[in-house]
């Protein structure tokens, strides 16, 4: 096998392990966070914005460390600290309580942290991939959450109930699991180092980079598809389970599609942007959007719930490579990790306000009212975008 798939392969392998992780974490921190309350259960996504606020911290040493030390010696890095996050998810379910809940809370802060390390994996991609590959190589990475999409939900509705005693404990020994899997796969990377040529570059001023309407879009596109992604799909579960009544086992199907419309669409959204341009799929993604809004705004049964989780994730997947692709048009080889850093701590932080605020909007207002929240955030996405291709039709060389 050529070299750069072989490279492109296993990181894809990577994000399916990593993100197996992630979508057991996303269905259950929520319901054991309202297990854990009781009676006041404002707080119960407070363990899965912990988790973003992890994320969001980790994404400016993750990118420093990897530049000094490589990418591999950054994702075992990474690893280590979702062991050590898993371990504390299970010790806090088994004490239980306020004290469980917070022990809970700094668990998947720790699992967020190693977030931070496992967002580079599409970005290894990129660094290995060469011209027109180079979005399909992002997008071929985020496709190995597909597994993810079914795996982790299966995994969590088999071991939620393995030890009787106390819900969802077994779930999180399957988590500790899952993290040796991920070991043994990012301990077979070679990932090569930038050239020293590459790295002679004179880089330029961090606020240069950002100023550039191709990086504010890059920006913007991921931010905003990323954070309304994390508002609607945190308050999901709750909302089904606890506010609607649904079955435990509809909303595993809910989100489970939710997560294999994440990411099935990256078998082909590189072959697309290729195709019809960055811009294009950006917009393509905040139709998506608009679409999921409607589907949530109107009606709470369990159809209603697929259609808007469905089209909330090919939304997400159409904003997200498309803001990643734009990203890596915005900067030199020598001005990867802080440009890659601003990028990413930008997404988590809105991120976590967004999942912060999700249990509070759904317990104060409505579940129509957190979904129809979205829209503004969508028109300032749009306009963005339309600038931005404006700019492009007027000056065809490079934003």
């Amino acid at each position: 096998m050529d070299p750069v798939k072989r490279t492109v392969t296993l990181l894809s392998l990577c994000q399916a392990v990593f993100n197996t992780g992630q979508a057991m974490l996303m269905l259950t921190a929520g319901l054991v966070g309202y297990q854990m309350l009781g009676e006041n259960p404002t707080l119960a996504t407070m363990p899965i914005s912990t988790m973003v606020v992890g994320t969001a911290m980790a994404t400016i040493p993750a990118s420093l460390l990897m530049g000094r030390f490589g990418r591999r010696n950054g994702f075992t890095i990474g690893n280590g600290i979702a062991f050590l996050g898993a371990a504390i998810a299970a010790l806090g379910v088994s004490i239980g309580g306020m004290p469980g809940f917070a022990a809970f809370c700094v668990a998947t802060f720790c699992l967020g942290s190693a977030n931070g390390f496992a967002q580079h994996y599409r970005l290894a991609a990129a660094d290995v991939a060469k011209g027109d590959f180079k979005p399909k190589a992002i997008s071929y990475v985020l496709a190995g959450g597909v597994v993810a999409a079914f795996v982790g939900p299966e995994i969590v509705v088999r071991t939620v109930d393995m030890i009787p005693e106390t819900r969802f404990l077994g779930t999180f020994f399957a988590l500790i699991g899952v993290q040796f899997v991920s070991l043994a796969l990012i301990r077979t990377l070679d990932l090569p180092r930038p050239t020293a040529a590459e790295l002679r570059e004179t880089p330029r001023p961090l606020g240069e980079i950002a100023r550039q309407p191709t990086f504010i879009v890059a920006c913007l596109s991921s931010m905003i598809g990323f954070s309304l992604m994390s508002l609607l799909m945190t308050a999901t579960p709750i909302a089904m389970v606890e506010q609607f009544h649904h079955a435990l086992d509809d909303t595993k199907t809910v989100i489970q599609w939710h997560a294999f419309a994440m990411f099935f669409p990256s078998f082909f959204t590189g072959a697309i942007i290729a195709r019809f341009g960055v811009v294009n799929v950006i917009l393509a993604g905040i139709v998506f959007m608009v679409g999921s809004v409607g589907f949530a705004a109107t009606d709470t049964n369990v159809l209603h719930f697929w259609m808007a989780m469905f089209l909330l994730g090919l939304g997400w997947n159409f904003m997200f490579v498309g803001g990643s692709t734009l990203l890596t048009e915005s900067y030199r080889v020598s001005e990867r990790p802080k440009a890659q850093a601003f990028h990413d701590f930008a997404v988590f932080g809105l991120v976590a306000l967004s999942s912060l605020s999700s249990g509070a909007l759904l317990q104060f207002l409505s579940w129509q009212a957190v979904s129809l929240g979205a829209i503004p955030f969508l028109v300032v996405v749009t306009l963005a975008v339309v600038w931005l291709a404006w700019r492009r039709r007027a000056a065809p060389s490079p934003a």
